[in-house]
């Protein structure tokens, strides 16, 4: 196992099902089964109890209303399947609940809709993985139901993992959204910046979105330089993340500035509030906690983990 491997999204060894999907019939054998179970996601939150994600029956009375049909997220080890669903608000739902409180799911017992970001570190790796595969391709179908190319209504089809248009025969596919997102080094210090929306103390290492006909590798170049003006030599691929907000794919990477003298930083203040050369030293404190100003990236995220294994010198 190598050092990024347990990764939060980075797989539970899910079997996808994905031969069945064109398979009506299958998948109707598959929806029929006593032991399939369904997760409802309410407004991209996913149902908790006691650390575990839950599910229902496919006609759990949670569906009455709902805006779409189930998506085949996959099959669990005696071959059940597993879907995932939207619901629609009940009545008395709260308008605007807090992001850092759970709501409890009607009819589910001890379960509460909770948001997958503040809780996704102490997920099981199949239930992570179960959570942002049914997060992002819901989000997808909720912000993807007119056709691209006429703008005529689309529906369904493979089971949730297509979307074709009646009116023109177009077909559309789930899209996922390459990031890079670098840990950057020159000698024993890591660059880390702060976005302008972001807490004070929050800070992490650069990313940016891969544009059209570019490589991974020119990316991390492109970014790093339009951020804080520093140019960046050799660039490596380390590891990758499934990053359900809202369906991205963070592309780990590992930068080097060369050259004996330490680059000035100069931020661009659209993207970039600071940005700091931290030594290997301070970067210790900070994980431990110790340091007033800067605080470690999210538990689970790549951007952790990618300090946190260069810190032990796993990455060099």
């Amino acid at each position: 196992m190598g050092p990024l491997d347990d990764i939060t999204f980075g797989g539970g060894g899910l079997d996808r099902a994905a031969e069945i999907r064109g398979d009506s019939q299958a998948v109707a054998t598959l929806v029929a089964r006593p032991d399939t179970w369904v997760i409802p996601l309410w407004r991209g939150r996913v149902p908790l109890a006691e650390g575990r994600l839950k599910g229902v029956p496919p006609d759990h009375a949670l569906f009455e209303g709902a805006p779409e049909a189930a998506v085949l997220l996959g099959r669990d080890s005696t071959g059940a399947g597993i879907f995932a669903r939207p619901i629609a608000d009940w009545p008395g739902a709260p308008e605007a609940p807090d992001p850092s409180e759970a709501v409890d799911c009607p009819g589910m017992a001890g379960a509460r809709f909770a948001e997958l970001r503040g809780t996704m570190a102490t997920l099981e790796p199949r239930d992570a993985e179960l959570a942002a595969m049914a997060r992002a391709v819901l989000n997808w179908h909720a912000s993807h139901r007119f056709c691209a190319r006429c703008g005529a209504p689309s529906v369904l089809a493979e089971a949730g993992w297509r979307r074709d248009c009646p009116a023109c025969g177009t077909p559309h596919f789930p899209r996922t959204d390459p990031v890079v997102i670098m840990l950057v080094t020159h000698g024993d210090a890591v660059l880390l910046g702060r976005a302008p929306a972001w807490p004070d103390t929050m800070h992490s290492v650069l990313a940016g979105f891969v544009e059209p006909g570019e490589t991974v590798e020119a990316a991390v170049r492109r970014e790093v330089l339009e951020e804080v003006g520093v140019t960046v030599g050799p660039v490596r691929y380390v590891a990758s993340q499934p990053w359900p907000f809202p369906a991205s794919l963070m592309l780990g990477c590992r930068g080097e500035v060369t050259g004996p003298e330490r680059p000035i930083l100069r931020p661009d203040p659209a993207e970039i509030a600071a940005a700091h050369w931290v030594s290997r030293q301070r970067l210790a404190r900070i994980f431990a906690g110790e340091d007033t100003q800067i605080r470690a990236p999210l538990n689970g995220s790549i951007a952790r983990h990618l300090m946190w294994n260069w810190l032990a010198g796993r990455l060099d």
